[in-house]
């Protein structure tokens, strides 16, 4: 973006690149600490609007009226929901300098993008990006470094704060049109589908990595004795740990994701093999 494109003149109302990072930097702040039962993250879209709306709305039923537009529900991944906001900001731009822009038009964009790009947060952000940035660190905080735990939360925000300000940028500069056209020409499915299988890769490295379960029993046949675990490691390494993984994950899609009630069997089960020797 450069100042030639977001400049403030004497006829037209412009929001100039500070206007567009201070909006952000509010959405990014608070998208995960404000919100409501009833509107979600309606809330922090307003507030974080607000700014950018006083700005090009000088009349204060003008300026009433954006915020409104911008309370009503709206819930998405807030990083790459970065796109959806500055292409908004530029919307709101354009209908403040007499562009025939609807407020049905705002909120119905706002409204139809904000599914798509949770999905793909969802899925490259939280089931992709970071399992793996804690894994990579896993080990040294293992070890007990205390780097381990603390990089992660450096690199983390640094590289989300990036994304989100590139594509808040992006979204204000291409408008709603390239957004569209790149959700429906089929590209981001291909990036979906990668982290997908990039995730379900470092989650099974993560439960065989750190699911530990063996069996001490020791059974005698034709007067040998033979350890059932040795036997196991030969026919398939590991296959305990999987069936636990596989029978944990059966259950959550069942019974749905009841976490204490699988901690407390989990912790029960525990408990009875060992004390009964099976495992």
């Amino acid at each position: 973006m450069t100042e030639s494109v977001m400049t403030e003149t004497t006829n037209e109302r412009h929001l100039t690149k500070k206007d567009v990072i201070k909006s952000m930097n509010r959405l990014y702040l608070g998208a995960a600490m404000c919100s409501s039962y009833e509107r979600l993250q309606a809330l922090i879209m307003c507030t974080s609007m607000a700014p950018a709306l006083k700005k090009l709305y000088p009349d204060k039923e003008e300026y009433i009226q954006g915020l409104k537009r911008h309370l009503v529900f709206f819930n998405t991944d807030s990083i790459p929901g970065g796109i959806i906001h500055g292409i908004v900001l530029g919307m709101e731009e354009q209908k403040a300098n007499g562009e025939p822009i609807t407020d049905d038009a705002i909120t119905s964009l706002k409204t139809g993008l904000m599914g798509p790009i949770a999905a793909i947060g969802d899925t490259i952000i939280w089931a992709a990006y970071m399992p793996i940035l804690i894994a990579l660190f896993l080990p040294l905080a293992n070890s007990g470094n205390p780097l381990g735990g603390i990089i992660p939360l450096i690199i983390y925000p640094l590289t989300t704060y990036w994304l989100m300000y590139y594509l808040t940028i992006k979204g204000y500069e291409v408008g709603k049109e390239s957004v569209l056209k790149i959700l429906h020409n089929g590209s981001m499915n291909a990036v979906i589908f990668c982290a997908n299988v990039i995730g379900l890769m470092t989650m099974g490295a993560l439960s065989a990595s750190y699911v530990t379960i063996s069996s001490p029993l020791t059974l005698n046949l034709s007067g040998s004795s033979f350890v059932i675990q040795d036997f196991l490691d030969m026919v398939l390494p590991g296959i305990l740990p999987l069936a636990a993984v596989f029978i944990i994950y059966w259950y959550m899609t069942k019974k749905g994701h009841n976490f204490n009630r699988i901690l407390i069997v989990i912790v029960l089960i525990s408990i009875v093999t060992s004390l009964t020797g099976i495992l």
